[in-house]
C-alpha cells in the first residue's frame, strides 16, 4: 500500500474492532514472503500501488498451493476498468472501488 493515510485508516479500524492481527508490507520481493510465512486469512492489496506490482503477486499467489487458498481483496480507482479487469484475470477473490473499501472496512475486517 502506497498511501500511508490510508494504512494508519485500515489500522485505526482494525484496533476498534480488536483481537486482528495486520501486517503492511511496501517492498515488493518481500510481499510473498511475507505471505508465506504469515499465512493470513485475507490480503488486501491496494491494485493502484506503484510500488508493489499487485497483480503480479496475486497471479503468483494463486499459482502456489500453499497460497492460492487465501482470500484476496483489491481496492482500485472506480474508473480503473483496465487494472480491475487484469486484477480477475490475475485471480484476485475481490475487488471494490477505494471508496466502497473505505465505506466498507469494518465488516471486511470482522469477516477476515
Amino acid at each position: 500500500m502506497d498511501d500511508l493515510i490510508f494504512s494508519i485508516k485500515i489500522q485505526t479500524a482494525a484496533k476498534s474492532i480488536g483481537g486482528i492481527d495486520l501486517f503492511f508490507e511496501r517492498a515488493a520481493d518481500k510481499v510473498l514472503p511475507r505471505i508465506r510465512e504469515k499465512q493470513p486469512s485475507l490480503v488486501i492489496l491496494d491494485l493502484n500501488s506503484t510500488r508493489l506490482n499487485p497483480l503480479a503477486a496475486i497471479a503468483q499467489m494463486k499459482a502456489e498451493p500453499d497460497l492460492k487458498s487465501i482470500r484476496t481483496l483489491g481496492f482500485v480507482s472506480h474508473v480503473d476498468a483496465e487494472t480491475i479487469a487484469a486484477a480477475r484475470a490475475a485471480g484476485i477473490d475481490q475487488v471494490l472501488a477505494r471508496s466502497a473499501f473505505a465505506a466498507q472496512l469494518g465488516q471486511i475486517l470482522t469477516s477476515a
